[in-house]
């Protein structure tokens, strides 16, 4: 049995509303021919706050690409140890439990990986598997669980960290005007998450059975332009189309485990945006309740790449989590067009959900 314990999530302290987002591109692009789609497009996101990992007049500065990836490595090795000492202690494991890290991002670079460091400075085990995931983009999270799970399934007594690092507001690019980058200027936020995979034991998300779908000739849908000024992305506007290619594809892997994907009990999916969420609920007939907790994600922290899926999953645990052996998925859309799709059933008795202070 691999199970999914809770996650840990951290996010930085500066925040910008939609409100101020708004109206940072009314300001800047006031003479854009475009500025009413964009600012019609961000609108239409949901996203009511997001976090950055700089206050947003460093945000909009861009001062060179070594700059700003060292800022990268700095602010991921400030922030990343409590992450992780955190999903360790509700894991209730130790650093000396783990056999393998699997840390994804797709915002910064690093080599050696952040493994290396985390092995060094925190206490791992010198033997401890290395993974690092860097080209997969919001998909990687859902990789990581399934690469964790695999290593499980091969080692049934092994325990693996996973660690998600994303500082999307780095990736700004003042020079890109585009229609699409100026939506994914009001849409990325920054976030961090952690969480451990046990060969045997814990409560959470038992890992049933896993599985990767590539949408052919996707490729440049979304994809980085790596230039002198660092990392561009680039998003083609049939992006929020791509439901009605990834859905069935959820549906098929389920099948052969005798499960119906649209008779679950949870979803945990990643909320790249609203059109994603809304035309899951479509093509695989379900209510927008279904998605709660993806949508939660994205209207208070944006869309923060391979770290949503996390965030969202520990929403759920917040609620209290599911009724023992409740049945659901979890999933990670990106680039390739990729989706990267798990399948698990819930350990433990549903809990009464915490009061909010």
């Amino acid at each position: 049995m691999a199970t999914l314990c809770r996650p840990a999530i951290a996010v930085p302290e500066h925040v910008i509303t939609r409100e101020e987002t708004l109206e940072l591109a009314r300001t800047l692009h006031a003479d854009h021919p475009q500025l009413d789609l964009a600012l019609r497009l961000i609108g239409n996101t949901g996203v009511q706050t997001r976090h950055l990992v700089q206050p947003i007049e460093d945000t909009l500065k861009h001062p060179g690409f070594t700059t700003r990836n060292a800022r990268y490595e700095a602010e991921a090795k400030a922030r990343v140890p409590d992450v992780v000492q955190r999903a360790l202690g509700m894991a209730e494991v130790t650093v000396r439990d783990i056999d393998m890290i699997v840390y994804v991002s797709c915002t910064g670079f690093m080599m050696p990986s952040m493994t290396a460091w985390l092995i060094n400075t925190m206490g791992f085990r010198n033997e401890t598997r290395q993974l690092p995931i860097a080209q997969l983009g919001c998909a990687a999270g859902g990789a990581a669980i399934n690469r964790a799970h695999d290593f499980c399934m091969a080692y049934p007594r092994a325990n693996v960290l996973i660690v998600a690092c994303e500082f999307c507001s780095l990736l700004y690019q003042p020079t890109d005007l585009g229609v699409g980058n100026l939506l994914s200027n009001g849409l990325f936020g920054d976030g961090m998450a952690a969480a451990v995979v046990r060969g045997q034991g814990g409560n959470g998300v038992h890992l049933e059975r896993n599985g990767s779908h590539l949408v052919p000739d996707t490729e440049a849908w979304i994809s980085y332009g790596v230039r002198d000024t660092g990392f561009h992305f680039i998003l083609d506007k049939r992006v929020p189309g791509t439901m009605s290619m990834l859905a069935p594809a959820m549906r098929e892997m389920a099948k052969p485990h005798d499960w119906d994907v649209s008779a679950l009990d949870f979803y945990i999916v990643h909320a790249g945006g609203p059109r994603i969420l809304d035309d899951l609920c479509h093509y695989l007939g379900l209510t927008p309740e279904m998605f709660r907790y993806s949508r939660a994600t994205l209207t208070e922290r944006g869309n923060i790449a391979s770290a949503v899926i996390f965030d969202a999953l520990d929403r759920l645990f917040e609620d209290g989590g599911a009724g023992h052996e409740a049945r659901g998925v979890i999933a990670g859309f990106g680039p390739g067009i990729t989706a990267e799709i798990a399948l698990g059933t819930w350990v433990g008795t549903r809990e009464a959900a915490p009061v909010r202070v």
